[in-house]
């Protein structure tokens, strides 16, 4: 039976990227196409779905609701096809690294940086697979792995990317129409923007707030979201206030899309890691190269930090 219906695919691939970046000229540069050809790939994606995906003002691009709940759809979509698909050309080699993280990491902190990687080593082939739980990695080949967590796992090389560093963030427009909010009591009759507690160790809002001395109540009212590249985007379309984890959000807050609306911040213990087998197999002799790589892109305070 013939599976319909289904878009143009270039619109599909033109979209995730525009959506990823929030930007058609970031899209464009990583497509190696014009953003004038991403603007038609998406503006006929629209017309074929008969609603807006985008909006557009002041050079700058936001994606509706219809268009963040179809980004998210066509983003797992595009990865399973993928990781399928690597499956089936069955990569082997001394070229190929497969980086196995979660969604939240690959599509904030590790897919923005990947460009620059592959233009310095043409050679290696990268392969990453999204997996939201740790305890996924038993059912995957891996060799290099990303990810937060409290304590790392048993039987495995562990080394410190950073540090655990939680704030509020939110988009400009929310701000301004429900600030000032320059203390964490004053996020109690905000929105919050909340991780449904699919893996535990995620900092909740009333652990942040625990930890910064404020004694929560229950809030005004939340929005529940099962993922968090899901909530960083519901944070930018001017949905409510999240929590916004150091180095995943910094190129949001960079460019304007998310702001820190408070200068509190709360340190612990947890981190983001590297993860290795503790005898890495000898035919993967690209992946000293990719580990330095990433290192490089830590800042130096934590970068040489390491538990093994």
């Amino acid at each position: 039976m013939r599976i319909s219906p289904l878009p143009p695919m270039n619109s599909l691939v033109a979209f995730e990227a525009a959506a990823r970046h929030l930007s058609f000229t970031l899209a464009a540069d990583e497509l190696h196409v014009t953003p004038g050809a991403i603007s038609r790939q998406i503006r006929s994606l629209e017309d074929y779905l008969g609603k807006p995906l985008f909006t557009r003002a002041n050079r700058s691009v936001c994606l509706t609701a219809s268009g963040l709940q179809y980004a998210n759809a066509v983003r797992s979509s595009l990865m399973d096809i993928a990781s399928i698909t690597e499956e089936s050309r069955s990569w082997r080699g001394q070229k190929q690294i497969t980086v196995a993280t979660s969604s939240a990491m690959a599509s904030l902190w590790l897919l923005p940086k990947i460009s620059a990687f592959q233009r310095d080593h043409e050679d290696i082939e990268l392969r990453i697979v999204a997996l939201e739980q740790l305890r996924g990695l038993a059912r995957v080949e891996w060799d290099i792995a990303l990810y937060y967590c409290r304590t790392p796992p048993a039987g495995m090389l562990a080394t410190t990317l950073f540090y655990e560093e939680v704030f509020p963030v939110c988009g400009p427009g929310y701000l301004e129409r429900h600030g000032p909010l320059e203390k964490p009591e004053s996020l109690l009759g905000s929105t919050l923007l909340s991780l449904e507690e699919a893996d535990q160790d995620w900092m909740s809002w009333k652990q942040w707030f625990s930890g910064v001395g404020v004694t929560a109540v229950a809030p005004r009212r939340r929005l529940n979201i099962n993922s968090y590249s899901m909530l960083v985007q519901a944070a930018i379309m001017d949905q409510g206030v999240a929590l916004g984890w150091g180095q995943l959000v910094d190129d949001y807050l960079a460019s304007g899309h998310l702001i820190r609306p408070m200068e509190t911040v709360l340190r612990t213990e947890a981190r983001f890691f590297l993860l290795e087998h503790e005898e890495a197999p000898s035919r993967h002799s690209s992946i000293p190269k990719f580990r330095e790589w990433l290192m490089d892109n830590i800042p130096t305070e934590v970068g040489d930090l390491g538990l093994t």
